[in-house]
């Protein structure tokens, strides 16, 4: 029987257990209750309902992803629960409960804690531990002086300072009577002029190095207002033209505005593009009316996508309202006006940015954000990988948690170095020339306590295929040859509170099996890592963010399922336009069967050699298919797979399936654009999944209701 089977149903609370079955602790419900009680709880609930066979909690007639459904529920319904009873053995007599320190820092005192035996009562324990601790020794401020000697009503709001009338951004004009220049006429360059009539520019210019850019006529009908000046990006753009700020559109490459923006920074106008724009827009509406959204910022050669679409909707399953925009549309100050208009502000934005959206940025203060990978591209865009690399640190700003992947050395080197804290100042008098000076002085000072301090390191998680190692880090944990995605947290919460505490004792939750996941392969499972950070750090809690990454289906194209023929399973990853993806997705599937893959396309320059490890060591065969073909033959040389010439992509498709063993898969991931044979990569998607589709008809196999 497979490991990853289900549960049997809990007993109610008061209950018989069974041997075997862990009950939830009760719910903790006093206003005291630890935030580890309302995710630890909720988490080690579904590792008690659907642990594997070394929790002995596991039952194998019942498949993993039911399973993974009934411990959601369990999940759902504990989770204010406070401790933890996952790692209780079953059966065992139960440990006596730890008496932790003081829970509030300021308390100087706290009563005696009762000692109990039984872990289910630990609820209990810590509401009580709240309720007893006594209150700081402090004298109550006087009450303030009021007009009336009338007593205000118990429990009455204090005044708030007054908001200006209207719904946020109503009228708003952050840009009054500013001259604005835009660079370029794409989808970007129109959202930027269309905002910033919207807020009350003087005069917006878009420039454009073609003649008829094909979203002129749409500017011209919309906008009437704005000028279009088509010709080359050079200096009499800016000079003598009394601009006030110029925004470059991010296809836009350093190379081909340079003339503008050095002109610009000679007459000390400022640089930016939509992400400028849209940062300003936020702070205008702080400042305002007090929005204060979650902004939440994904970035990476491979996966944004995935990444951004995923926690957007473990942030909307959560019960908050969010919108999602960036890189591939919606525009971010599209959707921006968008809500304003409809008066559905978000409670967290979910942004997609790329290497040029984040290219040479400023002011982008994001919650949280993260670069999932580095690897190259781009390359002819930036110059070198250093510049490429550069550009998506940019994404963290200066002060927002940064979210990490620990197998990546490029996204680690964007960690900075610890840094030194600011010297306290010395206590008065206490100084030696003090000493020196005071008239009549004896002796020497006594000596000067000097408290040491750590070095500063800033905020950041991790998360990785691996193990976590940090409270707060996300990894993979395999148990009984399942792998489970995990977060570290610490063993005992009071630990934190504790000056003797020096080591990290870390306490493994076990969130939910991999394989019950709809998006496959072992990078998706990282993926759902990053997202499930992402969602934290926006206050998500933990349960309806477990039904979301179950629900979640992926994206097109992106190792999406297509079939499975003669148990052969074959994948569409047309997305997959340089080695970096490609890799990702050999790796992904390769942990779980061998793969032949489909390669070859357009390859813009890139060195193939990345590919030779993980062809080696997945892959069955490797069909070559393209204008690159020979390049990545010559890469893929001495990597021991049989390398197979096609014409055509059907003919490509044809060939794997002849080669593949049943329970292999056929993986389309080409490493190369697709403009050599294909329209883009959608038109080439389109042949492979026609090609496979015929092959299920040739075989009979009916593809109805497939996912």
């Amino acid at each position: 029987m497979n490991p990853s089977d289900s549960l049997r149903p809990l007993p109610p609370l008061g209950a018989a257990v069974p041997e075997g079955v862990v009950t939830p602790a009760p719910a903790v419900t006093d206003a005291g209750e630890l935030q580890r009680a309302e995710d630890g709880g909720a988490v080690d609930a579904v590792d008690a309902a659907a642990g594997v066979d070394d929790a002995k909690m596991v039952h194998a007639d019942q498949p993993a992803t039911e399973g993974f459904d009934a411990a959601v529920e369990v999940a759902a319904s504990s989770d204010t629960a406070a401790g933890t009873l996952a790692n209780d053995e079953p059966g065992a007599p139960a440990d006596p409960v730890a008496q932790p320190e003081p829970a509030v820092a300021e308390a100087e005192t706290a009563v005696a804690q009762p000692q109990l035996t039984a872990a289910r009562d630990a609820a209990a324990f810590v509401a009580q531990i709240f309720a007893d601790v006594a209150a700081p020794d402090v004298a109550a401020p006087p009450e303030a002086p009021t007009d009336s000697d009338a007593t205000a009503d118990e429990g009455a709001v204090p005044d708030t300072p007054p908001q200006p009338a209207g719904r946020p951004g109503e009228g708003m004009t952050p840009l009054e009577g500013q001259n604005i220049l835009i660079l370029g006429l794409g989808a970007s360059g129109v959202a930027m002029a269309r905002w910033c009539v919207r807020c009350g520019a003087r005069q917006v210019t878009v420039a454009d190095t073609r003649a008829a850019p094909p979203q002129l006529p749409a500017l011209q009908q919309e906008l009437p207002q704005v000028r279009f000046v088509p010709g080359a990006f050079d200096a009499a753009l800016v000079d003598g033209q009394e601009l006030d700020a110029v925004y470059r559109s991010p296809g836009l490459s350093p190379a081909v505005i340079a003339p503008v923006v050095i002109a610009a920074k000679a007459n000390g106008i400022s640089a930016g593009g939509e992400l400028s724009l849209f940062s300003a827009g936020l702070a205008f509406l702080r400042a305002s009316h007090g929005y204060a959204p979650a902004v939440l910022a994904i970035t990476g050669t491979n996966g944004k996508t995935t990444v951004t679409s995923l926690a957007g909707q473990l942030v909307e399953r959560s019960g908050k309202r969010v919108a999602v925009a960036g890189n591939i549309g919606p525009t971010l100050l599209d959707t921006l006006a968008g809500r304003i208009d409809a008066g559905t502000l978000p409670d967290a934005w979910v942004l997609e940015l790329s290497s040029f959206q984040l290219d040479e940025i400023t002011g982008f203060e994001p919650t949280a954000a993260t670069v999932l990978n580095i690897t190259q591209d781009h390359l002819d865009w930036h110059g070198d990988m250093a510049a490429y690399a550069a550009a998506k640190a940019r994404i963290f700003g200066e002060a927002g948690l940064m979210i990490l992947n620990r197998e990546d050395a490029e996204v680690m080197k964007m960690l900075p170095p610890p840094g030194r804290p600011k010297a306290a100042a010395a206590p008065s008098g206490g100084s030696e020339a003090h000493a020196v000076a005071s008239v009549g002085a004896q002796r020497s000072p006594p000596p000067l306590k000097v408290k040491l301090q750590k070095p500063q390191v800033r905020e950041h998680i991790t998360f990785g295929a691996d193990m976590p190692r940090r409270p707060g880090d996300f990894g993979i944990e395999v148990v009984s040859g399942m792998p489970w995605l995990v977060r570290a947290m610490d063993a005992d919460e009071t630990r934190k509170r504790s000056r003797q505490a020096q080591d990290e004792d870390l306490h493994i939750q076990r969130l939910m099996p991999a394989d019950a996941l709809r998006i496959r392969g072992r990078h998706n499972a990282v993926n759902a890592l990053a997202a499930l950070a992402l969602a934290s750090a926006a206050g998500c809690t933990l349960a309806p963010m477990l039904y979301g990454l179950r629900e979640y289906r992926g994206e097109p194209h992106r190792v999406e399922p297509v079939a499975i023929i003669h148990g052969v399973e074959y994948f569409d990853d047309s997305k997959g336009t340089n080695v970096g993806a490609t890799v990702a997705a050999l790796t992904g599937l390769g942990a779980e069967r061998r793969v032949l893959v489909i390669l070859g396309g357009e390859g813009k320059g890139q060195d193939f050699a990345p590919l030779a490890a993980p062809v080696a060591r997945f892959a069955r065969a490797v069909v070559l298919i393209g204008r690159d073909a020979p390049l990545i033959r010559a890469a893929l040389a001495d990597a021991g797979v049989a390398l197979v010439d096609a014409a055509t992509l059907p003919e490509a498709v044809q060939l794997a399936s002849r080669r593949a063993h049943h329970g292999d898969a056929v993986l389309m991931s080409p490493a190369c654009a697709s403009f050599d044979m294909f329209r883009d990569y959608e038109h080439r998607a389109q042949v492979f999944c026609d090609t496979v589709r015929s092959l299920a008809d040739d075989a009979g196999v009916s593809l109805e209701g497939r996912a």
